[in-house]
């Protein structure tokens, strides 16, 4: 239960909350607007199934939980004194990013997307390497939420550069370069569900089925074309594969207890 400890560090726990809502209601701004953007934004050969997107919803529950588990005293320690400013500036720059590819500045909006990523990772690397969970909390309000985030800004990063610099597949037949670009984005996001799943002696598990989610999002939606098409479904095939050995060294984990690691073994490969 939380103690007199919650006013410690107040002002930045505000700015948390605030800076959340502004994340949150950014989102919210592209599932209610009368346009309906998930369906009217730029259509290149990389774009998933609109309902990849739903996992924005997963990823603000599970931030929800983090901002009221910063008022007790692990959380304090993790997100005030450990992620400090890194969360409000996320979530700031997310927000923004939001805005920018809702209203179609796509270039811009891929420099944003950049820049999210690069908070995301340091956040990421912070929490995997100097917080190690220690309790069920921690799992599901640190440790999950950014896996997750990590994994799916990495996908964002890929669709919105398709967005910024590839054709609008409704007016232009992908060409050999677009088939080209197409299967290296793809084949960069099955490597990074890989990496994710090798990046610790149990893996991160949330961060590959964020790529896997995608991977299988973007197979449904990409039937214009068949070499994207079947070139999906083999890297989702493939990230599959990861996400099935994230889930072996998860069961491990549990059915043996916490694995002591060094700080060293913990550090994540991934950023």
């Amino acid at each position: 239960m939380a103690d007199a400890s919650w006013k410690d560090g107040i002002l930045l726990k505000i700015l948390n909350i605030i800076v959340y809502f502004l994340f949150l209601g950014s989102n919210l701004y592209t599932v209610t607007a009368p346009s309906d953007i998930y369906y009217n934004a730029k259509e290149t050969y990389i774009t998933p199934a609109p309902w990849a997107f739903l996992i924005w919803s997963l990823i603000h529950i599970l931030l929800l939980g983090t901002v009221i588990y910063q008022f007790f005293p692990a959380g304090k320690k993790i997100i005030i004194d450990g992620v400090s400013w890194r969360f409000p500036l996320l979530g700031l720059l997310n927000a923004i990013y939001v805005n920018l590819w809702a209203t179609h500045y796509y270039i811009i909006a891929f420099i944003f997307a950049l820049f999210v990523s690069s908070a995301v990772t340091h956040i990421y690397y912070i929490v995997k390497k100097h917080h190690s969970a220690q309790s069920l909390a921690e799992e599901l309000f640190i440790h999950l939420p950014f896996s997750l985030y990590h994994g799916w800004t990495t996908v964002l990063v890929i669709l919105t550069a398709f967005e910024a610099f590839g054709v609008n597949a409704f007016h232009h037949k992908a060409g050999i370069w677009t088939k080209v670009f197409v299967f290296l984005g793809l084949f960069f996001l099955e490597g990074t569900a890989a990496t994710y799943a090798f990046s610790t002696p149990e893996g991160d598990l949330p961060a590959s089925i964020a790529i896997a989610w995608s991977l299988w999002a973007i197979f449904a939606h990409q039937t214009s074309s068949a070499f994207v098409h079947w070139s999906a479904l083999a890297f989702s095939i493939l990230a599959m594969l990861w996400v099935v050995k994230g889930a072996f060294g998860l069961g491990s984990r549990v059915r043996g207890g916490r694995v002591a690691l060094s700080d060293e073994e913990r550090a994540p490969l991934v950023g």
